[in-house]
């Protein structure tokens, strides 16, 4: 009897295998391919994310159409001053009377630094990163262009912001201002500005700062004493409201409307990118969430 059942089992174990073995060497039976993602619709008019690791391109919208940039120029000012040989960090540097003034002329951004205080250039670059202070930008500026004069300080050190995009490789970048204010010919592209922000990313300094929610710099005054500035809020709200967020800069005018580089690491991979003139400041912080998540399911 036992015999019996066990040689039935056999034979249908025999069956279900010849069954199987003809259905697979069909090709009947095998896995659903994975649906990739759509790609996101975004109301930038330009946009760009690439794997920082590898940089390989992951999504691309009018990414080589030249656009004003806003205050995402200040990641190249940043990155200018990084690269200076032999800086020192703590030098001081004394706030002008001019910086407060070309902040006034221009209604500009500031970091609401105080002429005669002395502030180190750390803090310079907290406070052009973080409240995107143009009145930093023009003391950093001031201080590492060459010259007699402050206009000729100035103009040698956008020069070195060009030189850098040309070293970069850049062709569709150019910069007539250190901060973004220009003059007609301060432009980059969503590709350009991801590859300078990538580069910029290799210095452990730039990315302490472009990570940092609130900076509180303590300055010294005319008469010597120590001055607690009000805290520096980081205009980047990625930096709050999407998880992994490392970076970067924002940026805003009157041409360039609203703009994100931004920058997130997920599971050890980054995802780096670049929104251009969006629509409104929570509209541009959509645009570079959506294509972060797209980016980190491509990466």
């Amino acid at each position: 009897m036992n015999t019996g059942i066990q040689g039935i089992r056999l034979r249908r174990a025999v069956g279900v295998a010849v069954t199987t073995g003809a259905v697979l060497a069909s090709g009947a039976l095998h896995a659903a391919p994975a649906q990739a993602a759509a790609a996101p619709t975004i109301v930038a008019k330009g946009g760009y994310v690439m794997n920082n690791g590898n940089g390989k391109s992951l999504y691309t919208k009018a990414a080589d159409t030249r656009r004003s940039t806003g205050s995402t120029t200040k990641i190249m000012t940043a990155k200018v001053v990084l690269a200076q040989k032999n800086l020192n960090l703590d030098a001081k540097v004394t706030i002008q009377m001019a910086y407060s003034d070309y902040i006034v002329k221009h209604n500009a951004s500031s970091a609401r630094l105080i002429v005669g205080d002395k502030v180190t250039v750390r803090q310079l670059l907290y406070g052009l990163m973080l409240p995107s202070g143009c009145d930093a930008a023009y003391a950093l500026a001031d201080k590492f262009g060459s010259g007699s004069t402050r206009s000729a300080r100035v103009k040698s050190f956008i020069g070195k912001m060009n030189a850098e995009a040309k070293k970069l490789g850049l062709k569709n970048t150019s910069f007539d201002s250190f901060d973004g204010i220009g003059n007609g010919k301060n432009y980059s592209t969503p590709r350009d500005l991801t590859k300078i922000a990538s580069s910029a990313m290799k210095s452990s300094t730039f990315r302490s700062i472009v990570k940092t929610k609130k900076y509180t710099a303590k300055t010294i005054t005319k008469t010597g004493s120590t001055r607690t500035m009000a805290p520096w809020t980081n205009t980047n709200t990625l930096l709050s409201n999407y998880s992994g967020t490392i970076g970067v800069k924002t940026g805003s005018g009157p041409e360039a409307k609203y703009c994100l580089v931004f920058a997130a690491t997920r599971n050890g991979k980054t995802v780096i990118g670049t929104v251009l003139a969006s629509s409104s400041a929570a509209q541009r912080e959509k645009d570079a969430k959506q294509l972060l998540s797209y980016g980190f399911g491509k990466a």
